[in-house]
Parts: C-alpha cells; structure tokens; sequence
C-alpha cells in the first residue's frame, strides 16, 4: 500500500500545512516550533509505518503518529488560550486533529485488530 493514497495521511497533510499557516506570524518561536513539529510528526509517521514490513512495526509507528495527533490538540487549546491562535480557528483545527487521530485508531484496528483508546474531554469554556 503506499501511504499516499490513504486519506488519513493526505488530511494530516493538510492539517500540518494548515498549522504552518496559522502560526507564520507567531514571535514566539518556541512555541511555533513545538507546535509545527507535532503537527508535521502526524503524516510522517503514518508514511513510515505504511512502508515497514510488519504489522507491529506499522502500528507503532501509527501509534506515534495518533500520540502527535493528542500533542497538536493540547498546543492548539494552549494556543487559542493564550491568544497565539484565533479561537474559531483554533478550535476548528482541533476538531480536525481529533478526526484524524479517530482515523488513525481506525486504521490501527483495521491492521492489529484492536486499539489502546483514552477518553478525555477538555473544555476551554467560553472565554
């Protein structure tokens, strides 16, 4: 299979490529930098683990890149908190990095036949 072609990996493109745009004009660069990284760790990891050779390698690899997906989503809530990220914006992309950690666990189902899943929710409230 060649990882190009799951739309899994195609929308965690996209949303790295959208978490570059929304943080080109962030000064603190630190945070740019962490933020960037989780983000373009998601569809990285899911190509590496498409092209190992085993089931468990694969899986690890889609469990790191699942684990960047929760990361992204904690920055993002951090972002919108501390006025980095537009909250509308913000909140929109953590949708989308929770939709494609969702297809992420999909995926990993699909090839191990189950998943190690955490509910938890965050509410940034209304401010």
């Amino acid at each position: 299979m060649q990882f190009e072609k799951l739309d899994v990996w195609k929308r965690a493109s996209r949303l790295a490529c959208d978490i570059y745009k929304v943080t080109k004009d962030c000064k603190d660069y630190g945070f740019k930098d962490q933020v960037t990284r989780s983000a373009v760790s998601i569809p990285s990891n899911i190509a590496e683990g498409i092209e190992r050779e085993t089931v468990n390698d694969e899986s690890r690899f889609l469990y790191y890149a699942k684990g960047s997906a929760g990361e992204l989503v904690t920055q993002l809530y951090i972002g919108v908190e501390i006025g980095f990220i537009e909250k509308e914006h913000g909140l929109k992309l953590v949708s989308e990095a929770k939709e494609v950690a969702a297809m992420i666990a999909s995926l990993i189902k699909r090839r191990k036949g189950f998943v190690k899943e955490r509910e938890s929710i965050y509410d940034i409230g209304s401010s």
